[in-house]
């Protein structure tokens, strides 16, 4: 093959999508554009009158007009309230501070090498894959998490690092609704799909689990999916890379007596700040619950669903900081912090791109172009008359389609709930099918659009290991999985409707 960055494949499709997508401005300017683009559209629409009913509340929602006095007095006054509140860019810099300790501190390589050294190196694949895919229990600490762990667990075992990033953003994104574990999107997307349902039935009532067993099989498909894809597509792709060009690479070092100390101790305080964490979660009225849920530490309120990035960056300094002291790594609490901030350092490119990005989004949000298109999309497939099979196929395109302009899953279904679920609950068919059509479109197409919110970081996390990535490249290695994700979960969403099976507890295909 021929190669032009030292190994990659030069000639292919996905080495087509590759140039294509590095064509693509830098992603500051394309932010530049795109927020430019809103203004001028919001502009145009807004003279013709473009407009659509809301199927929820009954409002209608008009295209605003951002090229106004009142535009751009609300552009320039909430520049930086946008850039302060943009949501990835407080849950990355919260997870910097622990996962800057766990891998600068050596504890992470450490870990991995104690741990993987003699395993399957494809086992250890379906262990990244399947961990990802039931990241969503975690919320969108996987995304920050996961993809530079992968990378470190590949380069520890001897493989090509990239390929474990990209391994773990596809599983973490592309497999965002499938989970072994239920988790606060589940909890999200039914209190939505509860109240559509209310607009045909009153008294319906079901639970966050009505997906469980559709979602639950999913993570075991998926998985095999994804070790598939990763084992006989990305790493033959990146075959030709020589390791040494990533640095030191000690995958067949056996760990020093100090480290092996080091390891034992960050176990023990790992174990001691997971118990707890445990504890805080027990009782009737828990620390970490929702008093107004009746304690419930799964309601999306309660301090241990919207504060799981405080606890999984705890449950990574903790260790990463006592690997440290005690392997050698740090004399003092400098040097602990010294990493801390090395590792914010190394996010500065990320932050600035977060500025222009938060602007677009907001941008976007106000002048209303999304909901509107999310409407009149849902509006179409409604008038194609389609049934059974076809019609839940269509749900899944449409919201794949609108995730490429709506980043946010709940405003995605708030929006979409009140059309699809009463539709389909008067063809006969349960909420519970509607839903999990939905959050499949959901996750698919999330790797794959250049406005994905956490674009910026995985770039960043890769720009570590190759200097020239692009969006292109990204997108490229994404394609795989989500092309191939998709073909299983239409699969298996038509076996499912054929079958008649229970897609959870209180979840069914037909209503009865």
């Amino acid at each position: 093959m021929e190669s032009a960055r030292e190994g990659v494949p030069t000639k292919g499709f996905l080495a087509w999508i590759e140039r294509a997508g590095n064509k693509l401005p830098h992603p500051i300017s394309l932010f530049i554009i795109l927020a430019a683009t809103v203004l001028v559209v919001s502009w145009l629409c807004a003279i013709f009158g473009v407009q659509a009913t809301h199927p929820g509340t009954g409002a209608t929602v008009t295209v605003v007009n951002l090229l106004s006095k009142e535009g751009f007095r609300k552009i320039w006054s909430l520049a930086v309230t946008n850039f302060s509140g943009y949501p990835p860019l407080g849950v990355v810099l919260v997870a910097v501070i622990g996962t800057g300790v766990a891998e600068r501190s050596g504890f992470l390589a450490a870990l991995m090498r104690r741990m993987l050294l003699k395993v399957s190196p494809v086992l250890v694949t379906a262990i990244i894959v399947f961990v990802c895919i039931s990241g969503n229990v975690a919320g969108d600490s996987a995304f920050v998490v996961m993809p530079p762990l992968a990378a470190a667990t590949y380069l520890s075992m001897g493989r090509n690092p990239m390929v474990g990033m990209f391994t773990a953003l596809a599983s973490v994104s592309a497999g965002f609704c499938a989970c072994a574990i239920l988790g606060i999107s589940d909890a999200l997307a039914y209190g939505f799909t509860e109240l559509a349902a209310r607009m045909i039935d009153p008294n319906y009532a079901a639970s966050p689990a009505i997906n469980y067993y559709f979602l639950l099989t999913s993570s075991f498909l998926l998985t095999l999916t994804g070790v598939l894809v990763s084992e006989k597509v990305l790493i033959p792709r990146y075959a030709g890379i020589d390791l040494a060009r990533y640095g030191k690479v000690d995958s067949e070092r056996e760990l020093t007596p100090q480290e092996r100390k080091g390891l034992k101790a960050a176990f023990k305080a790992f174990c001691a700040a997971a118990l707890v964490v445990a504890l805080m979660c027990l009782g009737s009225d828990p620390f970490m619950g929702d008093p107004a849920k009746g304690g419930s530490i799964m309601a999306p309120s309660s301090p241990f669903m919207s504060g799981i990035i405080v606890t999984v960056t705890v449950l990574f300094f903790i260790p990463g900081a006592v690997y440290g002291f005690v392997s050698g790594k740090y004399g003092n609490d400098k040097q602990l912090f010294a990493d801390i901030t090395n590792a914010f350092r190394d996010m500065a490119p990320y932050i600035l791109l977060c500025f222009f990005s938060a602007q677009f989004a907001s941008y976007f949000n106000w002048s209303n172009l999304g909901a509107i298109i999310a409407i009149k999309g849902a509006g179409v497939l409604k008038s194609l008359n389609f049934t059974g099979v076809p019609l839940l196929i269509g749900i899944v395109f449409t919201a794949c389609l609108i995730n490429i302009f709506i980043a946010s899953a709940s405003a995605k279904w708030a929006i979409l709930a009140p059309v699809f679920v009463p539709m389909l609950m008067l063809l006969n068919l349960d909420p519970a099918v509607t839903q999990v059509a939905y959050r499949i479109g959901d996750s698919i197409t999330n790797p794959l659009t250049p406005l994905f919110s956490y674009m910026p970081l995985i770039l960043g996390f890769a720009q570590r290991y190759e200097k020239d990535t692009g969006m292109g490249t990204v997108i490229a290695n994404m394609f795989p999985f989500s092309f191939s994700f998709t073909i299983v979960w239409l699969i298996q969403l038509s076996v499912w409707v054929t079958l008649n099976l229970p897609l959870g507890p209180g979840g069914n295909i037909f209503l009865k």
